[in-house]
């Protein structure tokens, strides 16, 4: 080759550099500082290695702490913002949770064995809209924004109650293809609102958070993908109804169904997830900081079954604002008066009534959480506690909230495993019972 050609092939090569560094430069820029466009604030800490999105489930513990308070930057995701707004104010209460007692198995416990039994990462505990307490672990501080996993679904189902009380969902009793015209020809098409939500849809969905073949381990893969929305369309779309089993009849928690709800709420109030949540309650709360909300889609499909992330104060702000009924600060009611009732009012459809929850354990995607009947415990219920409902997600996120003892306790935590062993529910419904006990009015 001439040294004329070599040079102009090294001049054409070095264009072709400056493009493609050129080019990943304004896509880094188009994510912002933060990672995620329209982020302005970055969350503290802000960790520099990332784990891979596709192993979430196979996580060991310390890597699950950098994943869960990264997990907005992961994927792509739509910001939910305050406007700048001043937040609605948590003061500190006159009566602190200075400690606390319960037992378990013969064992009694105080609550520092309680923040290392559950790994838990953040907690916090508002008592009549006040701050009795307040716990940050493994780094992370008031500007962290912790990922909710499956406590999404219960932020979603107050959605739908906003919704409804605007007249843009006209009755629980559609049905969601009327919504979704993609359901349509599918085993989800005549299944309604109602049933969705409170996952009776009857159709076949395996949620094993352990198997590598599972419904939910597949849905965790596609959402790794570049392409994560038609993955995960094609893999709701595709199951089929368990054998004779009519909608309403079987209970059957389903986070496939759970992102349909999503969908029927977006289809219904033309906005995604994050923008409904940001024009309705987190703006008029209004919230301390900017969210961020798993995307599959940016700007036109959040994900319905999980992906909210926000700080450890807002997500006490926003269960304080579902123990008001859906109240801003103003006086104005957003949900429907009898809202919270009938989400906590449990579906009794098979497989939902057990023995620690003889009158179901499930209803808009909010839960009933009790000790087993045969758990050695103590306390094991309060005067109030069968009237506390729960949003939970696996490996231990937790928001419990007591309209009657106005009480609100936010949890984040590292479980090695998604949901096992099951004594670790029976634990934070006793510690909710102890933390009542303990700041009795």
């Amino acid at each position: 080759m001439r040294p004329t050609t070599i040079k102009q092939s090294f001049t054409s090569l070095s264009v072709l550099a400056l493009a493609l560094l050129t080019g990943a430069a304004q896509a880094a820029d188009s994510k912002g500082p933060c990672g995620v466009p329209g982020l302005e604030r970055c969350p503290q800490p802000f960790d520099k290695v990332l784990p891979a999105p596709k192993d979430m489930l196979t996580w060991d513990q310390a890597t699950r702490v950098v994943g869960f308070r990264n997990t907005y930057r992961m994927y792509h995701g739509d910001v939910f913002s305050n406007h700048g707004a001043k937040p609605y104010p948590l003061t500190e209460a006159s009566k602190k949770l200075n400690d606390v007692s319960y037992r378990i198995d013969g064992k009694s416990y105080k609550l520092a064995d309680y923040l290392k039994n559950q790994s838990v990462t953040g907690l916090l505990v508002l008592k009549d809209g006040k701050i009795a307490y307040e716990y940050y672990g493994q780094g992370n501080t008031q500007q962290t924004l912790w990922t909710s996993r499956s406590v999404a679904k219960s932020v979603v189902s107050v959605l739908v109650g906003v919704a409804v009380k605007e007249g843009k969902i006209k009755s629980l009793d559609d049905k969601i293809s009327a919504y979704v015209p993609e359901l349509k020809g599918t085993e989800w098409q005549d299944v309604t609102l109602q049933q969705l939500m409170q996952h009776t849809s009857g159709v076949q969905w395996d949620e094993n958070y352990a198997a590598k073949d599972s419904d939910f381990s597949h849905m965790t893969q596609c959402e790794a993908r570049p392409n994560p929305y038609d993955c995960v369309l094609q893999l709701v779309r595709s199951v089929k109804r368990k054998p004779g089993v009519k909608p309403g009849e079987v209970w059957s928690y389903n986070t496939g169904g759970a992102w349909l709800v999503g969908r029927v709420l977006e289809n219904a109030t033309g906005m995604t997830i994050a923008k409904y949540l940001e024009s309705r309650i987190w703006s008029r709360y209004p919230m301390q900081q900017d969210g961020v909300w798993h995307a599959l889609v940016p700007g036109k499909v959040d994900m319905g079954g999980h992906g909210f992330n926000a700080t450890l104060r807002d997500w006490g702000r926003f269960g304080q604002f579902v123990l008001s009924g859906g109240q801003l600060p103003g006086g104005e009611k957003l949900l429907p008066d009898d809202w919270i009732s009938r989400s906590t009012h449990w579906t009794t459809a098979k497989g939902s009534v057990t023995a620690a929850a003889p009158n179901g354990q499930y209803g808009y995607q909010w839960w009933y959480n009790a000790p087993a009947p045969d758990a050695d415990s103590e306390p094991k219920q309060t005067a109030n506690s069968d009237k506390t409902f729960w949003a939970l997600g696996i490996f231990g996120q937790t928001i419990a909230i007591n309209q009657a003892e106005g009480l609100v306790v936010v949890q984040w935590s590292t479980w090695k495993h998604a949901e096992t062993p099951s004594s670790l529910y029976d634990e934070q419904a006793v510690f909710v019972n102890a933390v009542s006990q303990a700041l009795e009015r």
